[in-house]
């Protein structure tokens, strides 16, 4: 037994048998016996770059082509349609200066007062010693013609007064804003009297 022991404690304790040939195998020499090789990958995935590129930017040049397409017809359909807007716009204009001249000639006409309503308050503000000759409404305003009784130096200061009545009656100062004399007040020599004429200028209206 203990002969036994002595002998695989001598096997164990012996050093190993080198090999019987030296390794001359140089590694970085050898091929690559991988089945799948790390450049085949490498070159996969620029591929897929590549194509993944070109098709993206093959998809852009697509729309802008197709973009520059819709923008060239609707430049032909505006060049067609450039000559008939433009006849419209002047059209437009045209008629927006004949409308405006309506409105002005419109306005003018509301805003002229009634000869018979002024007539009327003519009436009921006479003096007993004045008498109307004539009444001539114009585009600015009432031309009054009207004979005083009395003297020339009477008459005239009748005349004053008659016109500062005129001017500060209520219902005349709504339609006029100036009375003042045209003439000095002169006498007929046919009917005696002191004729005078004055003139109201109309609210609005060009002096």
């Amino acid at each position: 037994m203990l002969s036994l022991l002595k002998k695989k404690s001598e096997a164990a304790a012996a050093p190993a048998v080198p090999a019987w040939h030296p390794n001359f195998r140089n590694y970085e020499k050898l091929p690559d016996i991988k089945v799948v090789r790390t450049a085949f990958f490498v070159n996969v995935a620029a591929i897929t770059i590549a194509l993944a590129a070109a098709i993206f930017f093959g998809l852009k040049e697509w729309q802008l082509h197709v973009l520059r397409g819709q923008i060239a017809v609707r430049q032909g359909q505006i060049d067609r349609d450039k000559k008939g807007s433009d006849q419209a716009i002047a059209l437009f204009k045209k008629f927006q200066a004949e409308e405006a001249k309506v409105a002005e000639v419109d306005a003018f006409i509301k805003s002229k007062p009634v000869l018979s309503e002024i007539l009327v308050r003519l009436g009921e503000t006479l003096p007993p010693n004045i008498a109307l000759d004539s009444v001539d409404l114009r585009e600015t305003g009432l031309m009054i013609r009207f004979s005083i009784r009395g003297s020339a130096e009477a008459a005239t200061g009748y005349a004053t007064s008659y016109r500062e009545q005129l001017a500060a009656d209520k219902e005349m100062a709504a339609r006029f804003d100036d009375v003042q004399f045209t003439s000095t007040p002169s006498k007929n020599p046919t009917t005696g009297r002191v004729t005078v004429e004055i003139f109201m200028h109309l609210k609005g209206a060009k002096k």
